[in-house]
């Protein structure tokens, strides 16, 4: 590596982020699905000719998936075998490493002057790609083949010519083709402009200045990383947890553990003693795994630090074959996302041993709900509604949980009510917060919401959720958050209240609402500051009641 100018490097790496910005906003204003336009569940990112990331997109879940997935096409296709306006997609969470069947990535080669510069890659959730239920998310499938269309690494687009029998093979096994079709020429354009002006920056700086500036900012992250590392004190730390419930064995939770060896300048995740891969949808592979380390190590070490996929070089895991962090296909993996969450509050808590100032209760949950409308939905809609919804966080060292908002590793955002009554046949009756579900501490854990739904038609709902049988645990003394509820046919002589995962059929003129977890309280209530507790009352956060019995106000 030349030596380089480290403004140049800044500048490099400024010009890569905004790119990145560029290349989100572009596929968020093109794409067709609310799941785009308004979840916004996608990334952008470019990658060096390794596959590394340079910098992170605002969707973490997908960040540590693309060096898998750069792999696997380099193993199939050779170095040799990709040629500029090349565009290979894949959604294969064993060959690509992607979240789930539903996550549809793309990357493409950047060339200049014939050498392979890096990747420009993208990933974003399908409306539907197949498999038993409308939506392809699955809250109880046992296999991967029940959860769609699953494509291994190939090529779209090859050199500049766009290979229409595959979008016709993806689409026709799509119950929402023109969604899909939209998103996916929005995403591969959004792609596309990745390599076009990382091509333009190459012509400015140099191929030669742009690569040795590629490696300068990933090794600044990993010194930064084993600085922070280092300064760790030495020792071992061990964290477990449960989730609800697989999605199918219904009676048993779901045990995560991770131990943690800190020894000089070395630190080893150790996932081998969680339990074997589940029968239902939410194992995970390695690559969601390194998602929940690196976000919980900048969460411990330092919410500033830089990340990118120099990490890598400075910190080791450990798995077990067949186990729930590290699947085997065809285990089924659709409902990872609420796995990967559960998990991060494992090894947040297994870290806080090395650095308390950075301890956090237990937080919420994230997950999705769909339904599909018998009745066609509204007319010029498509029939398929999908909403991702997210929780709270637990309290901290110094401040209280954030509420109702999308928990860790995501930037998701929550549909518009505005939005859903427009597209959809459903009214939502109540969006508000929820009263004491937050819990009590000295730093009360963040509040959570409810959701109620009036639906105009005949569906089938599939729910998927977390933190109903176990709910989010507070620390030092703080009590638990609320636990998740889902309650079908309200106001009925057959309101049910159900897990927080499932499929479920209501008729037109039911309702039914969902509450989110709330975020676990941190230190003694009884030293909860009385002018935040009354601001807590005057808010609607906090009863009267609740804090006379919990607060001792």
């Amino acid at each position: 590596m030349m030596t380089l100018d480290p403004i140049t490097v800044q500048i490099l790496k400024n010009k890569v982020a905004s790119l990145v910005d560029e290349m989100h906003y572009h596929f968020y204003r093109s794409g067709y699905s609310t799941i785009i336009r308004e979840s916004r569940d996608f990334s952008c990112v470019i990658l060096d000719k390794s596959g590394r990331l340079i910098v992170p997109p605002p969707m973490f879940f997908h960040a540590p998936f693309y060096k898998h997935f750069v792999d696997r096409t380099v193993e199939l296709y050779g170095e040799d075998g990709l040629k500029d306006g090349d565009v290979v997609v894949s959604n294969h969470p064993y060959e690509a490493g992607v979240p789930h069947v539903s996550d549809m990535a793309f990357i493409a080669p950047i060339f200049h002057d014939g050498t392979l510069v890096g990747f420009s890659g993208s990933c974003a959730h399908k409306a539907d790609i197949g498999g038993t239920n409308p939506g392809s998310t699955s809250a109880n499938s046992t296999e991967i083949y029940h959860e769609g269309l699953v494509l291994p690494p190939v090529k779209m687009t090859a050199e500049g010519a766009y290979d229409e029998d595959l979008e016709r093979l993806i689409l026709t096994n799509s119950r929402q083709p023109e969604l899909v079709r939209g998103d996916i020429r929005a995403q591969i354009a959004a792609t596309e402009i990745g390599v076009k002006r990382m091509q333009d920056h190459c012509t400015r700086f140099g191929t030669a200045t742009v690569m040795d500036s590629f490696a300068a900012i990933l090794k600044a992250a990993a010194d930064e990383m084993q600085s922070a590392i280092s300064a760790l004190p030495d020792g071992v730390a061990s964290a477990d947890g449960y989730m609800d419930d697989d999605g199918v064995e219904m009676d048993k939770g779901v045990y995560f553990a991770v131990t943690i060896t800190k020894k000089g300048d070395d630190i080893t995740f150790d996932f081998s003693n969680s339990q074997p891969q589940a029968k239902g949808p939410i194992n995970l592979r390695p690559s969601m795994v390194e998602a929940c380390v690196f976000y919980s190590m900048i969460g411990c070490l330092g919410h500033d630090m830089q990340f990118n996929d120099g990490m890598r070089d400075v910190v080791k895991f450990v798995y077990a074959p067949r186990t729930i962090t590290n699947a085997e296909s065809p285990a089924p993996v659709s409902s990872y996302q609420k796995a990967n969450l559960r998990l991060t509050d494992v090894i947040l808590e297994a870290l806080a041993t090395f650095n308390p100032s950075r301890a956090i209760a237990g937080s919420g949950s994230s997950g999705s709900l769909s339904i599909n409308w018998h009745q066609g939905g509204k007319p010029g809609h498509n029939t398929l509604q999908y909403e991702i919804l997210g929780s709270a966080y637990g309290g901290g060292q110094g401040n209280d949980g954030c509420n109702a908002t999308a928990t860790h590793l995501s930037n998701l955002h929550v549909t518009p009510i505005e939005i859903i009554e427009s597209e959809y046949p459903c009214r939502i009756t109540e969006f508000n917060m929820v009263a004491d579900s937050g819990g009590a501490g000295e730093f009360r854990g963040g509040v959570a919401f409810r959701r109620r739904y009036e639906v105009t038609q005949d569906c089938t709902v599939v729910r998927r959720y977390d933190r109903y049988k176990y709910p989010p645990p507070g620390a030092k003394g703080g009590q638990p958050g609320g636990g998740s509820k889902f309650v079908i046919r309200v106001g009925t002589n057959e309101e049910e209240s159900t897990p927080a995962s499932g499929k479920f059929e209501l008729k037109a003129g039911h309702a039914f609402y969902l509450e989110s977890a709330g975020g676990g309280g941190f230190g003694d209530p009884a030293d909860r500051n009385r002018e935040r507790l009354a601001r807590d009352i005057e808010e609607g956060y906090v009863s009267d009641e609740a804090a006379r019995e919990k607060y001792g106000l």
